[in-house]
């Protein structure tokens, strides 16, 4: 038996999120579909980084799972895109030590968010970037995310209220604005994220670029260790799980 790592894309839209759940169509149970085919009906358990929502998507997803099948590394992702659907897509597999998790070892990982900030609508974005025809003050928005960076905080106030881990502690090591044509981005680099916390973060950055809060309320707002705090949960569909580090 044989451990390996794949990298994977997939296109959100379509998806009740990444974990298998009853009756829906999600991105484990594709992969896992698919594995099973190659492997003659034998089933084949996927693990990976970590969930995403329905309609968030990924361009660099990381999962493993272990096979007996003696096949080049080079051909796994020949193989199991041809079994996939469109909205998935292998990007790399490669062996691994049999200790390697998709998951437990993962020690940071990156984040996009996509805004598109025209009045105009566009249909080519509308899964792909959030519409935010509003004025923003993003010099604003940089202020406000230097008291989220460098040092480790209780994000309770900026996770959903459902989340199950009971340590929420995490450190985030840079929140960039990349600014393109009608687009900003805004990039997070971190040990590890909160269930919906990048998208509280996004909706609070743009409470702030707004001028509905100020900069100095983010200690507050980490402070109070309360959701109702912080800002709105921006929309699903702006969110990229980037990359995964290990």
């Amino acid at each position: 038996m044989q451990r390996y790592k794949g990298i994977i894309a997939y296109d959100g839209t379509g998806f009740s999120g990444y974990q298998i759940q009853p009756n829906k169509r999600t991105v484990q149970s594709e992969l896992e579909a698919a594995l099973s085919k190659m492997h003659k009906g034998m089933e084949v358990k996927v693990s990976a980084s970590g969930r995403t929502d329905a309609g968030v998507h990924a361009k660099g997803q990381v999962i493993h799972f272990d096979s007996p099948l003696q096949i080049p590394e080079e051909r796994w992702a020949v193989a199991l895109n041809s079994l996939l659907p469109e909205d998935i897509s292998i990007l790399s597999i490669e062996k691994v030590n049999a200790m390697f998790h998709a998951r437990y070892d993962a020690v940071g990982k990156e984040y996009r968010y996509r805004l598109y900030l025209s009045g105009k609508k566009d249909p080519f974005q509308r899964h792909f970037a959030y519409q935010y025809p509003y004025p923003l003050n993003i010099e604003a928005m940089k202020q406000a995310s230097r008291f989220l960076i460098g040092e480790p905080h209780d994000f309770t106030s900026f996770c959903s209220a459902k989340t199950e881990v009971e340590d929420k502690i995490r450190m985030i090591h840079m929140i960039e604005f990349l600014t393109e044509e009608e687009f900003l981005t805004i990039r997070f680099v971190g040990n590890g994220f909160l269930y919906n916390m990048v998208r509280i973060l996004v909706g609070t950055l743009l409470e702030v670029g707004s001028g509905e809060r100020s900069p100095k309320e983010i200690p507050m707002i980490l402070e109070k260790k309360d959701r109702s705090a912080a800002g709105r949960t921006a929309p699903a569909h702006g969110l990229y799980l980037w990359e995964v580090f290990y």
